[in-house]
């Protein structure tokens, strides 16, 4: 989970967007991001995405039409968003909400720079872990 750090803006105001598929928020320090769904989604703060130490992070692929269908506040300091997909395990402080507006591109570039490395793309359907696809021949 993302840590809260001392002295990091609160929002004053979050909104869903569905049609353009962004999270708008404003933060105390009069900063307003727009923070798009697929980048929430593959940066989730959840063990199902960061692993469970360095080096186990899962690339998420086939997010680019992901929607939040929910959010739910987590006390005064996190909202868990409810993903399209199912995903719903991470817990987006507002720290962390924070950094997702600050460093936005800079993200996203990492994130397409990865996908690339991987031969994959915004598209490409994730593949669950140890999922294997048999097939057999027609005789």
């Amino acid at each position: 989970m993302a840590e809260q750090t001392s002295g990091t803006p609160v929002p004053l105001s979050i909104t869903v967007h569905q049609r353009s598929r962004v999270l708008e928020i404003s933060f105390s320090s009069g900063e307003h991001f727009h923070i798009p769904f697929e980048l929430m989604r593959v940066y989730s703060p959840s063990a199902e995405v960061t692993g469970h130490g360095p080096g186990q992070e899962v690339l998420q692929t086939g997010k680019r039409e992901v929607t939040v269908n929910g959010i739910e506040p987590m006390g005064n300091y996190a909202i868990r968003p409810i993903f399209s997909d199912g995903h719903d395990s991470g817990l987006f402080t507002w720290s962390y909400l924070y950094k997702l507006g600050r460093e936005h591109q800079t993200l996203w570039a990492n994130y397409l720079q990865r996908l690339q490395e991987a031969g994959a793309d915004r598209d490409t359907p994730m593949v669950r872990r140890g999922a294997t696809i048999s097939r057999k021949k027609a005789h």
